[in-house]
């Protein structure tokens, strides 16, 4: 008699259990509608405080027009890496515009963000050298340093003071990264550059920061906190999405000649990724173009989180030290946020209930994520909605 096999997979089954008890246990919905500062999840409409779209250029025609047109005259698919024959003169302007509007010699693009942080960090340092890591960095940065093979350590967030100290004691390793955020996508707050740039400049260390939610909403031009702070030429490595404030879809680096050539070379996500379609690479320009023309959407977007964040401190309400359009209400209990959430989701609000481990234990919150799609009306709500609440 043939003997049944055990199910391999069968643990899973207990440990999801465990994380429903535990409250943090995450389900797929589904949006039934562009997004929008208004979107229809599963049969509902809602005001959408969920989205990184942070400069309303997700549905923009503009974009579906010029990605419509390059597909119409490119195709879709590209059909191989950028090394062997993906990468087209579609890809090829984008990466010159980025490097033109970044100010930078070069730039580089990726399928992702994600894929643009972890494979230049361990394009950059491995076996032998050092990574120093914010311990509120984005996923992709922690995965980065883990994947480069070089020995990791964490300081705690923002501690600058605490860098310099185990950068002091680092004498043995042949190169020494330091990796941040610019813009901390949980919690709202900016990295102090000029402090991380000194730091490393003394200690002869490579700075390397992800601009992903500061792209296009910060700095004179939108290139980002870099830019606000004054430090972009003390900035080694600059690594930006084109799927948050751009509305589009891929990610990049930006900087010298040299660590482009590099990336091109070791950087295995781009060496060994299909490249993204010529359509998404427009579309990506277009949403550019914007940016560099129409300053006050990003003006308006950081005036409208300012207020936001003054109303909710008069409220009582935590919001940390958000100094941007990413403004958390920290709750604590995971339990508590997904409360908070569906309650405001049965006033016509979706605003994500944010739990560890994507935040650090008893750092639970609902994040609060502004655009310029949102006017004076939808934020109106959103206030005496959380009013009630307190």
């Amino acid at each position: 008699m043939k003997r049944r096999c055990r199910d391999p997979l069968a643990w899973m089954d207990q440990e999801l259990a465990a994380l429903e008890r535990e409250g943090l246990r995450r389900r797929l919905t589904v949006r039934q509608s562009r997004q929008l500062a208004r979107v229809t999840i599963e049969g509902r409409e809602l005001i959408n405080f969920g989205s990184n779209d942070y400069l309303g250029l997700a549905a923009d025609p503009r974009l579906s027009a010029a990605a419509s047109e390059a597909a119409r005259r490119e195709g879709w698919g590209s059909g191989a890496s950028p090394l062997i024959c993906g990468r087209g003169r579609v890809h090829a302007d984008l990466e010159e515009r980025l490097a033109a509007f970044e100010a930078t010699e070069a730039a580089l693009v990726f399928a992702s963000g994600f894929a643009a942080n972890a494979g230049a960090i361990a394009a950059l340092v491995g076996p032998g050298d050092i990574v120093y890591t914010d311990r509120k960095n984005h996923a992709s940065l922690l995965d980065g340093c883990r994947l480069s093979r070089a020995d990791v350590r964490a300081y705690a967030h923002g501690d600058w003071q605490r860098l310099e100290t185990l950068l002091a004691k680092a004498h043995k390793y042949r190169r020494r990264l330091i990796a941040t955020d610019s813009l901390f996508s949980m919690d709202g707050d900016l990295a102090p550059l000029a402090e991380l740039a000194d730091v490393a400049e003394r200690h002869d260390a490579m700075l390397l920061i992800d601009e992903a939610h500061g792209t296009g909403v910060f700095g004179r031009r939108g290139r980002g906190v870099a830019e606000h702070l004054g430090v972009e030429d003390r900035i080694a490595v600059r690594v930006g999405t084109l799927s948050k404030a751009l509305g589009s879809v891929g990610g990049f680096v930006a900087g010298s000649r040299s660590l482009i050539d590099w990336l091109v070379n070791r950087a295995r996500p781009y060496v060994f990724s299909t490249a993204a379609p010529a359509a998404t690479a427009a579309a990506s320009s277009a949403a550019l173009e914007i940016v560099e023309n129409e300053p006050h959407r990003r003006q308006r977007l950081l005036d409208r989180a300012e207020r936001l964040r003054n109303d909710l401190v008069e409220l009582g309400w935590n919001v940390g030290r958000s100094a941007s359009q990413i403004v958390p209400i920290i709750v604590g209990e995971p339990d508590l946020a997904v409360s908070l959430a569906a309650s405001l989701r049965e006033r016509g609000l979706f605003v994500p209930a944010i739990r560890p481990p994507t935040v650090p234990e008893g750092e639970a919150c609902l994040r609060i994520s502004l655009t310029f799609g949102h006017d004076d009306e939808a934020v109106a709500r959103l206030i005496e909605a959380l009013r009630r609440l307190r």
